[in-house]
């Protein structure tokens, strides 16, 4: 399979067509993006961390009857995936405050809360990406009503399956940030799972291992991204 016509270029993967139709060129950047795309860096390696976790993760959905766009790795920063019709919607997994909804609710970072929230976003990144409800993403036609019950289910189900996944190398799936398409009549997960659309923490000293470290300045980012991808091999040899 080669690497063809360029399609797309987002803040952290190009996308190219393959000779084959239907079937996608993922490239992933080293690039990083916060605040809208008011702050602008790169991460060392941060495309090859997260082809590499995105790879497993999605494995790891499948065999659990979960349907992804994932096809095979080619690269160490390329994978190959199927065309979806994207949904206008980024459906967000939360089990520990953090982000912004400790700034939207007043709660403080760090509450767990004992059954995952589900919430919707209209993925428009002129807008922002606003948070919108069930109500407004029937009128906007996004989805329909049985797909929107299907994406939160479908959430909800990964959630489960994700928290003990990353558990089992001692790190806390605090949020996490879903993308689906339709494949033909099927609903599928599409996008990448990484440090940059999860937030993770060390499960004892609950410190923060993904793309918080880039947005508010902690440092270590390259090696927090390392700690991810080397807890994970570690944990699922």
């Amino acid at each position: 399979m080669q690497k063809g016509e360029f399609v797309y270029e987002g803040k952290a993967k190009r996308i190219y067509r393959t000779e084959t139709p239907g079937v996608f060129w993922m490239e992933f950047k080293d690039d990083a993006t916060a605040q809208n795309g008011l702050k602008r860096g790169t991460i060392g390696d941060k495309g090859v961390v997260n082809t590499e976790v995105t790879r497993r993760v999605l494995q790891h959905l499948a065999k659990s009857g979960v349907p992804t766009h994932l096809r095979e790795q080619v690269g160490e920063r390329d994978l190959l995936v199927d065309g979806l019709e994207m949904l206008k919607l980024e459906v967000v997994m939360r089990n520990v405050a953090a982000g912004s909804l400790v700034k939207r609710l007043g709660i403080e970072e760090g509450r767990t809360f004992p059954q995952g929230i589900v919430e919707l976003y209209l993925k428009d990144d002129d807008l922002g990406d606003p948070l919108i409800n069930d109500d407004h993403a029937l009128a906007m036609n996004l989805a329909t009503a049985a797909e929107l019950e299907h994406v939160k289910d479908l959430g909800r189900k990964i959630n489960i399956l994700l928290k003990e996944y990353f558990l089992a190398a001692d790190l806390i799936l605090v949020d996490f940030k879903l993308e689906f398409g339709r494949r033909g009549g099927e609903i599928v997960l599409g996008d990448e799972v990484t440090p940059d659309t999860c937030r993770l923490w060390d499960r004892e000293t609950r410190k923060k291992l993904d793309k918080d470290r880039f947005r508010q300045d902690l440092g270590g980012v390259e090696e927090a991204y390392q700690e991810v991808l080397r807890r994970l091999v570690a944990a699922h040899a």
